[in-house]
């Protein structure tokens, strides 16, 4: 054990720091810019001075962990350091996706946690994700922590810094996902980008039955082969190319701190976020019928039937990971998703994100399963969707535009749900705009059966932006 030391670091000073940093969910900033060494001295000092509050402790326990950004293990210094000097006992976890923190509060019985990632962001980005106990710590919590620094209230306290490391704990949890009798091998394909994942990854891939390939298994903060967000299909194509190349069963892919999981199927067509919930769905609706499970308000329509058809309770909620956290612990989800791959078990595990759990539970599904990936991807109905579609809205104005549309649809013949923005469910299928919680812009997203309905409805968006006087080049993504 080291105890810390701060003498290059203000001690007590308040201090300015970038109030753009403070979003909805986690901090997120330019390194040397919005986001300094001194900025994450400062910001340990007011988690550990909230914490001990929250938690009503004089010496919370906090667990730490980093990414593999080439920012991370200073600003990660920092952040202990000025944890330690108001009193709380760091445990650092190491390095390593964002999920093994997560486990890593759990398995230490922390009061906190806190990750240093930047996620998927460009290489000059990085930030902080957060847990109060095993729970989310975000909106409110987040602008208290800039409230105690603008102010310089900090609580002062002699804690401690430990290395306590995580990694084969989390490896053997994650390897409980897969049930080894019965099973038949598979050949799977493995990419990390070079983000966090990369060595959990490895080590997962040495210890399951069947043959395995790796991609960009080395953790590199230049990211020199494709930014790490599955999301993008360009970012899939060397997967797509070894699976097929390899004639794998299939292939998957992590964001840059492994929270979440992109895959791809034998034929090398993209699996998205709400298709893999259908398989997941359908796997614990035969186990425990009735189930509630959760999926984001960007899913597509036939998630949610599917759910209903094969015996579940289907909730549509809010985009953003502590808020699906948050509702799943309030209606005792099984499983929630959102299209981003963001999935969260809370059958057989922890309710938290975790990108490599949900790869060793899609192992465990389709080598047990009658039906390989690409006949599971088969057997969806077809429909038409857009990607995200971005509309550039000031942000002044985002959240009030997504109100006056509400509010022209109030007395329309349509299913509106406005759980998060606006939904608007038509014969010919559903529409979403909602405010996005990062950028100064409204995303929309449509679905339908064909491409004349999809226009239509993207016609119907253009119609109610431009009601809002959003008009011009705006609008050239709904074109």
């Amino acid at each position: 054990m080291s105890h810390s030391s701060t003498a290059s670091l203000p001690q007590n000073a308040g201090g300015a720091i970038d109030p753009t940093i403070l979003r909805a969910y986690d901090i997120r900033g330019i390194v040397g810019e919005s986001l300094t060494v001194e900025t994450a001295y400062l910001l340990g000092r007011a988690f550990a001075t909230l914490i001990s509050r929250l938690q009503g402790k004089e010496n919370p326990v906090i667990v730490t962990a980093r990414d593999g950004r080439l920012s991370s293990p200073e600003l990660s210094k920092a952040l202990g350091e000025g944890m330690a000097a108001s009193g709380a006992t760091v445990r650092d976890a190491g390095l390593g996706p964002t999920p093994m923190l997560y486990y890593a509060a759990h398995l230490f019985g922390a009061d906190a946690g806190i990750m240093v990632t930047g996620s998927h962001n460009p290489p000059t980005h990085n930030g902080f994700k957060m847990t109060l106990g095993t729970k989310p710590f975000y909106g409110e919590n987040i602008l208290e922590l800039g409230r105690i620094i603008e102010a310089g209230a900090f609580k002062d306290g002699t804690g401690s810094t430990e290395s306590s490391p995580a990694f084969d704990a989390y490896v053997e949890r994650l390897l409980a996902g897969y049930k080894t009798e019965g099973a038949k091998e598979l050949k799977v394909v493995w990419d990390a980008g070079n983000g966090a994942a990369g060595e959990v990854m490895a080590a997962l891939a040495e210890r399951l039955p069947g043959r395995h390939f790796l991609l960009y298994e080395k953790i590199d903060g230049n990211f020199p082969h494709h930014h790490p967000d599955p999301t993008v299909p360009e970012n899939l194509e060397d997967l797509i190319a070894r699976v097929k190349s390899e004639g794998a069963d299939l292939g998957v892919a992590f964001d840059g701190d492994g929270d979440r999981l992109g895959a791809v199927d034998a034929k090398g067509r993209i699996i998205w976020g709400d298709q893999l919930m259908m398989f997941f769905g359908r796997e614990i609706l035969s186990r425990k019928p009735g189930a509630t499970i959760i999926a984001d308000v960007k899913a597509s329509q036939l998630l949610f039937d599917d759910i209903a058809k094969h015996g579940g309770k289907p909730i549509m909620w809010k985009t953003g990971h502590s808020l699906v956290k948050a509702k799943m612990a309030e209606e005792n989800a099984e499983i929630a998703g959102e299209m981003s791959g963001h999935i969260f078990f809370k059958d057989g595990y922890y309710g938290f994100d975790d990108g490599l759990y949900s790869a060793v539970r899609l192992l465990d599904l389709l080598a047990h399963a009658d039906q390989g990936l690409s006949d599971m991807r088969d057997g969806i109905p077809e429909v038409l969707n857009t990607p995200e579609i971005r509309i550039d809205v000031e942000e002044s104005r985002k959240f009030a535009v997504v109100e006056e549309i509400r509010a022209r649809l109030k007395n329309s013949p349509y299913e509106v749900n406005e759980v998060d923005g606006v939904r608007v469910k038509v014969k010919s299928g559903w529409w979403l705009a909602r405010a996005s919680n990062t950028q100064a812009a409204l995303i929309v997203r449509c679905e339908a059966a064909t491409q004349e309905e999809l226009d239509a409805l993207k016609e119907m968006v253009r119609e109610q932006l431009q009601a809002s006087e959003i008009t011009g080049k705006a609008l050239t993504p709904l074109s």
